[in-house]
């Protein structure tokens, strides 16, 4: 099995569970997803769409990776954005912030720019 594929299921579990519990069940999502660092809003179901929408799209990608790949890019600027601009200053201020998600997305952040495919998207 190819890295992408791996992280298609990756994403298919992970944005699938996540995109569910925030759109469905946003009460559970803020406790344990974003660890009650935010208040229980409508914005946590947007995310949770978010999260779903790269869930769909990568189940797509386990039979068509590279066409599908554009959103590993996509994870790959939001996370590190999401990083950058959320978490780091939280850090900083000693402020509440998601530190498992934080976790996830700093790996993730490592990972991707090693599994996209830079060298078919150049053609």
């Amino acid at each position: 099995m190819t890295a992408i594929k791996i992280v298609y299921i990756a994403n298919i579990i992970v944005a699938g569970y996540i995109g569910i519990t925030s759109m469905f069940f946003p009460k559970i999502a803020s406790n344990n997803i974003f660890q009650n660092a935010y208040q229980t809003s409508d914005i946590i179901k947007l995310v949770g769409c978010l999260w779903m929408a790269i869930a769909i799209i990568s189940v797509i990608g386990l039979w068509r990776p590279m066409t599908f790949s554009p959103v590993l890019l996509l994870q790959l600027i939001y996370k590190a954005s999401w990083l950058g601009v959320v978490a780091i200053p939280a850090i900083k201020n000693h402020q509440s912030y998601p530190s498992g998600m934080a976790v996830f997305f700093l790996i993730w952040v490592l990972i991707l720019p090693f599994v996209i495919p830079w060298a078919a998207w150049a053609k």
